[in-house]
């Protein structure tokens, strides 16, 4: 296998990458990238037009011809066509679910953990403590109109009468899929055995019902894998065949198309497993936001992979929800200049009405890079929230000490053990500036201690999901020489309390023995070359922790990248920019200055 077609089908746009084997180093790597406006709706709903659209552009862009009687053209020769056709999609609002189970805080949460993992958008949580009546979860599932359900619920041997009521549930709001009206929609049970004749009964005859293990099969345990599995069984038979023209696309691709999130998640986990790290990975799109975490769960011992979705938090479709969420003063107080509130406003609102437009003045970068930032705080926030360890597990002493810890599961997420933060997402892979990419993801997830910073070089960490699959040592070799950029380590300091700037704050001493001091309160950018590392001491006043504890020196090796070794002191305890605009200004372009992130301020 020597040529590699691949596309991913966004809700904005189809990208199309081709990667090839190179005799000469002995590896394989990307050749080109063609990009064309994603067809899934009105007035072509056929989303092969996009697909063969972005293949043009890789055609005319490598002189090599791929497309024959417009379908992709398979082992022609050594100057035509192409070995292998693969591809990840999430347009047309990508996989959608609602999921159920017993208690909201342990089964319903382990379902939504298995769903979100899957690459679907979780659209509603019902369980039976979640304060709804019975007929507003009814009401809730009918009109949703989810493209299936996930049913969990007890423990195997546990309760049946709760799993029974929720199939009533379901049962009687008679759900239809989004796609494909004749058909049943897909309901998959993953709770109680001893239940499944009860639910089998009360949706065999109103649902599409398919039956696996329990996700959740003792309190101490989830068992995700066959709930997963079922769910992209499902995606490919009972939800992309009916979505406009992927019937035809699935008839070309050489292996099963994959949940767009779904291939990054997949990425992000093999890179935590190769490098034995722990990484957040982040893909901002234009609908939704996607977070990955890796990070090892003490009571398990083990590194344990989530994902969460912001259905509601982007930078096209979305970009007035993050609005609604996020607030006018806290996407203000991104903005490095004096604006009229009400100009920001009309801004992101034509945003909205036309999606895909991009910046075309260095104001409305910075204005779509304040954005951005408050989109990534949010959905980091929603992550932190679900990436939990499981609930009610550390005693068992009465079921009161269980239900009383389903409520005091504390976040895996530890930002001074991260070890990486990859970015992905057209606004951090495609900013003019690699520095830009990371004062965004700084400013937004708030690293500790010190982190690699990354981004995805041009948008491709979902084909190389999906490769990975099919050939994992493309996909590495692709993925370590072409895709991953790796940015610089970001150094920042904990203080534990609020510390007043100028106050000395930390001093690193490089093995070549050159030495660097940081007052608190700066940004400052260290020149340190790409692809050189070096071991160095960290020394923190007394106050100030950077992983080893308070006033402690740390030993550890950095590594530059392309845009040097970054330095933020601001401050973590809190984090806070100014209270006056004048004051906002002012301290927004010192820091842009600091790292040249803008030309124009330099």
């Amino acid at each position: 296998m020597k040529t590699i077609l691949a596309t991913d089908c966004g809700s904005t746009t189809t990208k199309a990458i081709l990667i090839q084997k190179d005799d000469k180093a002995g590896r394989y790597r990307l050749i080109v990238r063609g990009e064309a406006p994603t067809t899934v709706e009105s007035p072509f709903e056929d989303v092969t037009i996009g697909v063969l659209n972005s293949v043009k552009e890789v055609e005319e862009l490598v002189d090599r011809k791929i497309i024959e009687n417009d379908l992709i053209a398979k082992d022609k020769s050594e100057s035509e066509g192409v070995d292998i056709y693969i591809s990840t999609s999430s347009a047309g609002g990508g996989l959608q679910m609602m999921v159920a189970g017993v208690v909201k805080n342990m089964t319903a949460e382990s379902a939504a953990r298995a769903a979100l993992g899957a690459g679907s958008i979780v659209m509603d949580v019902i369980a039976t403590n979640d304060k709804r009546l019975p007929h507003q979860r009814i009401e809730r599932i009918r009109n949703l109109r989810p493209d299936m359900i996930l049913l969990s619920g007890g423990i195997d041997g546990g309760t049946t009468k709760h799993v029974a009521e929720l199939a009533e549930l379901i049962a009687a709001a008679d759900p239809k899929p989004r796609f494909g009206s004749t058909f049943k929609l897909p309901v998959i049970f993953a709770g109680n055995k001893d239940a499944r004749e009860m639910v089998a009964e009360r949706l065999k005859e109103k649902t599409e019902l398919f039956i696996v293990d329990n996700l959740r099969p003792i309190l101490e345990r989830e068992n995700l894998k066959p709930a997963r599995d079922k769910i992209h069984d499902l995606f490919m038979e009972h939800v992309m065949a009916q979505a406009p023209g992927y019937r035809k696309l699935m008839s070309w691709t050489d292996v099963s198309i994959m949940p767009t999130p779904g291939a990054v998640g997949l990425l992000i986990e093999t890179v935590a497993k190769q490098e034995n790290i722990q990484v957040i990975g982040v893909d901002i799109g234009g609908a939704t936001t996607d977070v990955f975490s890796v990070f090892e769960d003490k009571s398990e011992g083990k590194p344990v992979f989530n994902r969460t979705v912001s259905a509601n938090l982007g930078m096209s479709y979305s970009i007035s929800n993050v609005m609604a969420e996020a607030g006018i003063p806290n996407i203000m107080r991104w903005v490095p200049f004096k604006m009229d509130e009400k100009d920001l406003r009309n801004r992101i609102r034509n945003k909205m009405i036309r999606p895909t437009t991009i910046p075309q003045t260095l104001e409305e970068l910075k204005v779509e890079q304040a954005i951005a930032r408050e989109a990534l705080r949010l959905a980091f926030i929603q992550h932190k929230f679900m990436a939990v360890g499981l609930k009610g597990v550390q005693q068992e002493r009465t079921i009161a000490d269980a239900f009383d810890q389903a409520a005091t599961g504390t976040s895996l997420v530890d930002m001074m053990k991260l070890n990486m933060l990859i970015g992905s997402g057209g606004v951090l892979s495609h900013a003019p500036r690699r520095a830009q990419s990371a004062l965004m993801m700084i400013d937004a997830f708030l690293p500790e201690g010190d982190t690699m910073l990354a981004v995805d070089s041009i948008f491709m960490m979902p084909h190389l999901g999906v490769l990975s699959t099919v050939h994992p040592e493309a996909a590495t070799e692709v993925f370590d020489n072409d895709c991953l950029i790796r940015l610089g380590h970001c150094i920042a300091p904990v203080e534990k309390k609020k510390k007043k700037p100028g106050n000395h704050c930390i001093k690193i001493k490089f093995e070549s023995g050159r030495e660097e001091s940081v007052e608190f309160g700066t940004l400052k950018l260290l020149e340190f070359p790409e692809g050189k590392k070096e071991k160095a001491i960290i020394s923190p006043e007394r106050n100030f922790d950077v992983g080893a504890g308070f006033g402690k020196e740390l030993t550890t090796e950095l590594e530059g990248g392309v845009v040097g070794l970054i330095v933020d002191t601001r401050g973590r305890r809190p984090f806070e920019i100014a209270k006056t605009e004048e004051e906002r200004v002012q301290k927004l372009t010192a820091w842009n200055k600091s790292l040249n992130i803008y030309p124009d301020e330099r």
